[in-house]
């Protein structure tokens, strides 16, 4: 029987920290404090800490995160209903909620094909009058930020809203706008985070964060995420309910500390993929340097994906798409969006393919994928 590659088995992943997890839950489950409190702070504070930014806040998810910079902003008079946010054309469709939520327009920009990510030549030609924010982001767990994304920030002035569901610890080459680090979290006005167990650092539910060195829109959005309140029984705005649960904030504060491990752990993997994959039939992301990709996803592409797909299968390994449908022609945005022209963006969602690369796959496991990939022939 041939041996199996899992995708993702989330019990695998999450072993290795059980005996600290169940620590962490007996101790939320005794200490009678169900709603915010310590272990919400603790996790603030070691976010808040591994980015080097002066304000995390823990919220519901990552979907959230985004949609709470973006109703601050608004509150705070900084974005208005109807202005123009830089929205990449490749990424899931949460990024374009947040946007459309807040009665704000995504302006959709094709992506550079050789990294996936918001190409600043793209931006460039989507720029208008009403431009008045950029969302990065760091999409497969690669830095999403350059001196040209930077320049075009700083010459227009745009607000800046990191999209870091899928690239925690990442670190890249340029420096934030406001901050000296070059770690995604810190490198714009905010930054969203997703903690959905199928991410590098993951709860056992969903869970999400806001990093940012604005005290304002940090206040803003604590306030929001919380009923619009800024004290017990006294709203300032009409807010939501978005708060973490303290048992994900005590599962998250486990597994922070370990985030440079898990990370290096998939770029062990990657490196194997990179070494070891030579198919003239299937084209390899590109290469990174340093951390400036924690491997969030291993995406290949090959023309003829689905057949390609059905072979890994049939050879025991298992893979994903992301994604097969860009958000401008899902069902819920084509109507408005449907026109948008990204040609490489079509192109990458006809043949991407995600390879297993979490902690599930080890690095003799990449090298034997690689070895049945190699094996391949396009028929």
């Amino acid at each position: 029987m041939s041996k199996n590659y899992p995708f993702l088995d989330l019990g695998t992943v999450n072993s290795p920290f059980m005996p600290e997890i169940r620590a962490a839950l007996d101790r939320v489950a005794l200490s009678g404090r169900y709603i915010g409190g310590p272990e919400v702070e603790r996790f603030e504070h070691l976010l808040a800490e591994q980015t080097g930014t002066a304000h995390a806040i823990g919220v519901s998810n990552g979907l959230d995160a985004m949609r709470m910079i973006f109703r601050a902003l608004i509150q705070l008079g900084r974005l208005h209903a109807g202005d123009e946010v830089l929205v990449p054309a490749n990424t899931y469709v949460a990024s374009v909620l947040a946007v459309t939520d807040s009665d704000l327009k995504p302006v959709f920009v094709d992506i550079d094909p050789d990294t996936s990510l918001m190409s600043a030549d793209a931006v460039r030609n989507a720029l208008s009058p009403r431009t008045r924010a950029m969302l990065p982001v760091h999409l497969y767990g690669r830095v999403c930020w350059n001196a040209e994304l930077k320049a075009i920030a700083v010459e227009r002035d745009l607000i800046v809203v990191e999209d870091n569901a899928q690239a925690i610890g990442a670190c890249g080459s340029e420096c934030g706008l406001f901050n000296p680090s070059c770690r995604t979290g810190s490198l714009g006005h905010a930054a969203a985070f997703s903690f959905y167990p199928t991410k590098n650092i993951g709860a056992l539910g969903d869970a999400g964060a806001v990093t940012t060195d604005d005290a304002a829109l940090a206040a803003a959005v604590r306030a929001l995420a919380n009923y619009g309140s800024d004290r017990r029984y006294h709203n300032i705005y009409a807010g939501f309910n978005c708060r973490l649960d303290p048992l994900q904030a005590a599962v998250l504060a486990v597994k922070l500390p370990y985030t440079d491990v898990v990370n290096g752990a998939r770029m062990d993997v990657a490196a194997a993929y990179m070494r070891t994959i030579r198919n003239a039939a299937v084209s390899l992301p590109a290469a990174a340097v340093g951390r400036e990709c924690v491997w969030h996803q291993f995406v290949v592409r090959t023309p003829r994906r689905d057949a390609f797909r059905d072979y890994l299968l049939a050879h025991g390994v298992h893979t994903d798409i992301n994604y097969p449908v860009p958000p401008y022609l899902q069902p819920c945005y084509a109507a408005q969006y449907g026109h948008t022209e990204a040609p490489f963006t079509d192109e990458q969602a006809r043949t991407l393919l995600c390879l297993p690369i979490s902690s599930c796959t080890s690095v003799d496991d990449a090298c034997e994928i690689a070895r049945i990939i190699n094996d391949y022939k396009e028929s």
